[in-house]
């Protein structure tokens, strides 16, 4: 019933990728820390809390947040999900009005809070500036000097804006659950996985958008009829060829180049970045016709994301140390895989 074969190892990298290694070999291997920008009022009937995380989905971490604090888990929030096989910091916000703090030494060992205050407002989904990783790569050979050479290429030129292998679910199973789904016309029945589905047909369609403008060498290049969209925002505006400023805006990742998250009306691009779009798309009859239908609206993501403090340095002879940070919504796999071919052989974990 595929519409094509599910294979992320199509999609082409703009790099050389000079290395292979191992990574997640223990989750302390994989660190990711949140990044936020804001601060907290002290009051209020929210309770905003700092947790570090090991080896735990964050869904779970919530629950266990709400089991101890004795409400549902409807009442917890967080500003995004934070990978499992990994040790990671990120913040949640509870909602207790009228009440006292909760005591949770009862906790699981995997979850620590590290900082705790109350605040007026929740934690909304997306409320974070980024995301700082710090990953051990291990059992790496390769040109240890060209990849050194490609991390600075990457923090002056950014990285394609792939989804990573994770939106897809395991073996591309919200792929294949969308695709039947649209089929079929059997809707799952949780909200939360009619989101995940059709996340999930999205993101495959626009990673053929962006595999094309890398194949292409278009992906942080103007192209006619192109959309862009500004640096650390989501707002976008289409070309104007007699702007001359477009080109010196790109090359200091000031602007982006966009491409298509699928919904109903026109594409926002025109002349050769639409035909692009509208051929990549138009592999995808049943995802088109299914996002169409469930009232999705079309939208842009940027092709390329900026990457910030990249840090590559030599441990020993198989093993790299590897740090950068990412903004919200980007995927440290993909910036992984501009570096090198790397495998996960994660200990199993909760």
């Amino acid at each position: 019933m595929n519409q094509t074969p599910y294979d992320t190892s199509g999609f082409p990298t703009a790099y050389p990728a000079p290395l292979t290694g191992h990574f997640r070999v223990l989750p302390a291997d994989f660190i990711v820390d949140e990044q936020m920008d804001f601060a907290l009022s002290g009051e209020g009937e929210h309770l905003w809390l700092q947790v570090r995380k090991t080896g735990a989905n964050t869904d779970w971490v919530g629950n266990q947040l709400a089991r101890c604090a004795g409400i549902s888990g409807k009442d917890v929030s967080y500003a995004g999900l934070k990978d499992r096989h990994a040790v990671t910091t990120q913040w949640f916000s509870l909602q207790l009005p009228g009440r006292d703090d909760p005591d949770f030494a009862a906790l699981p060992p995997e979850i620590e809070i590290l900082a705790q205050s109350r605040h007026d407002k929740k934690l909304r989904r997306g409320a974070l500036s980024g995301n700082h990783f710090s990953l051990t790569l291990r059992h790496c050979t390769g040109d240890f000097a060209e990849a050194a050479a490609l991390c600075q290429q990457i923090s002056q030129q950014g990285i394609p804006n792939y989804y990573g292998e994770q939106r897809f679910g395991h073996n591309f199973g919200n792929l294949r659950k969308a695709e039947r789904w649209f089929a079929e016309g059997i809707a799952p029945k949780q909200r939360t996985q009619r989101s995940l589905y059709l996340s999930a047909a999205r993101s495959w369609m626009f990673n053929y958008i962006l595999a094309e403008r890398v194949r292409t060498g278009t992906w942080n290049q103007r192209l006619p009829g192109d959309v862009f969209m500004f640096e650390g925002g989501n707002a976008w505006f289409a070309d104007d060829v007699a702007d001359a400023t477009i080109q010196p805006r790109l090359d200091a990742l000031d602007i982006h180049p966009t491409g298509a998250l699928w919904g109903r009306g026109e594409l926002d691009t025109q002349a050769q970045a639409r035909e692009l779009e509208a051929a990549q798309t138009a592999l995808f009859p049943v995802f088109c016709a299914g996002l169409e239908k469930q009232g999705l609206k079309q939208e842009r993501r940027a092709l390329r994301i900026k990457v910030g403090e990249v840090g590559f340095e030599v441990l020993d002879a198989e093993t790299v140390q590897l740090s950068f940070e990412l903004p919200p919504g980007s995927y440290a796999t993909v910036f992984m895989e501009q570096l090198g071919d790397f495998s996960s052989k994660s200990v199993p974990v909760r």
